[in-house]
């Protein structure tokens, strides 16, 4: 089995050269307390049997600010592609967005909607201002993760799938999905957004702890959502290291909780998705 980490995070030991500039002023706890160096990401994957990862922007530790995770791509191509944080309300933002990829660039842009580190939250990622922002990334096939949880957003998500169907949106940790309160309902509220081709899941342990703790009735959960995106719609990521597990701990939880689905399915989750989603792992990868 090929494993792609689609979600995880570093942090650099040389505050010097990358200064924390947290968005929103508040640094995350598990930055501080259990931070994970682009070195010591590559041994934890080594150990685990992942080929390769998408470094993911700790906003929560740097903002807008992707030089780590820029620069430590550029240094393992063959094993890292980065995902940075912008923000689409600037007038700018498009324009920007078309200088930051490319060859060497970002492979992708994540959006922070919710959480105590957001300066402004709620529908702003819908706003008339972000149209230019959204229509660029449609253009240049750029992925976009969407940190958000489903419930009083989901209307400004459908919006924004309608509005722009040629945008790859990426829900990362699915939304957040109440799995714990009922698996049948919330797999039912994350499969009716099936019919929005542009958008995928992004499978954490925010999930799929929920989904082991529900035991048979993970299934309830699980089918409805593969069955209506295709496995090929959804990526798994471990989410270290804000995840407090192990990376081995991390996939061996995955792996538990999709056990039962087909092999080609698992395939597709672990890496194909994510090798789709960013070509240049593909590539890389050969």
């Amino acid at each position: 089995m090929d494993f792609v980490d689609a979600h995880c995070h570093i942090i650099s030991a040389d505050t010097s050269s990358y200064p924390p500039a947290p968005l929103g002023g508040k640094q995350s706890a598990w930055a501080a307390t259990r931070p994970v160096t682009a070195e010591g990401m590559l041994a934890r994957m080594d150990e685990t049997g992942i080929d390769q990862a998408v470094l993911v922007q700790a906003t929560t530790h740097y903002g807008y600010d992707n030089s780590y995770v820029l620069d430590s791509s550029r240094s393992r191509p063959d094993r890292f592609v980065a995902v940075g944080t912008v923000d689409p309300l600037r007038p700018d933002a498009a324009d920007s967005l078309k200088a930051a990829v490319g060859e060497g660039g970002l492979a992708g842009v994540r959006l922070f909607t919710s959480g105590s580190t957001v300066p402004t939250q709620g529908e702003w990622f819908v706003a008339p201002e972000t149209f230019p922002f959204w229509e660029r990334a449609a253009e240049l096939g750029l992925p976009v993760c969407l940190q958000m949880r489903l419930g009083a957003a989901t209307g400004q998500l459908v919006e924004l799938l309608e509005r722009f169907p040629g945008v790859k949106v990426l829900l990362d940790h699915i939304g957040y999905p109440d799995i714990a309160a009922s698996p049948a309902q919330a797999g039912a509220d994350v499969a009716a957004l099936g019919v929005h081709p542009g958008l995928h899941l992004k499978l954490t342990h925010r999930n799929l702890e929920r989904l082991h703790d529900a035991g048979d009735q993970a299934a309830d959960f699980l089918t409805p959502v593969v069955e209506s995106f295709g496995a090929a719609r959804i990526a798994w990521g471990s989410n270290l290291p804000a995840a407090e597990q192990s990376l081995p701990e991390l996939r061996a939880l995955a792996e538990g909780v999709l056990a039962a689905l087909p092999e080609t399915d698992r395939q597709e989750i672990f890496a194909g998705t994510a090798r789709r989603l960013y070509p240049h792992l593909a590539r890389r990868g050969a």
